[in-house]
């Protein structure tokens, strides 16, 4: 899915500019996860509640699926912020992740999952999508713990990343 809302863009738009200062950065990038976060969750599966107001009982809804947020350490991590905003009740993950100079291929150094990841949305967060190797073994990783409903959110995104991830 690529987002096109004004706002993102504009956004996007001043993170890509080198002279914008590091204070404005994180705070535009904490705005545009939190605008992202509405975006990808858009198709969540609402379940119906009741709900006692002052005057008498009416419907409600709950957001159905729990969700997990595991950003790629340590880019991800500046898009916790704005999901968690949008997302209160998510349960944080972290999977770390280097390119070896050799091989070229990522190596994982750290893993930290929540439990019950086999029922939850898990949504992995990474500024940038590049080649997609980093993408590709962190969704391993985590269907490899039982995830099984899992949505990469990224930034920016190069063609041949998005291709490999797709694959």
């Amino acid at each position: 899915t690529i987002i096109t809302h004004p706002l993102v863009k504009r956004d996007l738009t001043i993170l890509r500019d080198k002279h914008t200062p590091s204070n404005i950065f994180r705070t535009v990038l904490r705005r545009t996860a939190s605008l992202m976060a509405y975006e990808v969750t858009r198709d969540l599966h609402l379940q119906k509640i009741s709900v006692g107001t002052p005057l008498e009982k009416t419907q409600g809804y709950r957001v159905g699926d729990p969700f997990i947020l595991v950003p790629i350490l340590r880019a991800g991590l500046g898009l916790v912020g704005g999901f968690v905003e949008v997302l209160p009740d998510a349960r944080v993950g972290h999977v770390g992740l280097y390119r070896d100079e050799e091989t070229l291929k990522p190596v994982d150094y750290y893993l930290k999952l929540p439990k019950d990841i086999a029922r939850a949305l898990v949504f992995i967060l990474d500024p940038m999508l590049a080649t997609g190797g980093s993408a590709v073994a962190a969704v391993t990783v985590l269907k490899n713990k039982g995830a099984k409903k899992i949505r990469f959110v990224s930034l920016v995104a190069a063609p041949e990343g998005v291709k490999t991830l797709s694959k």
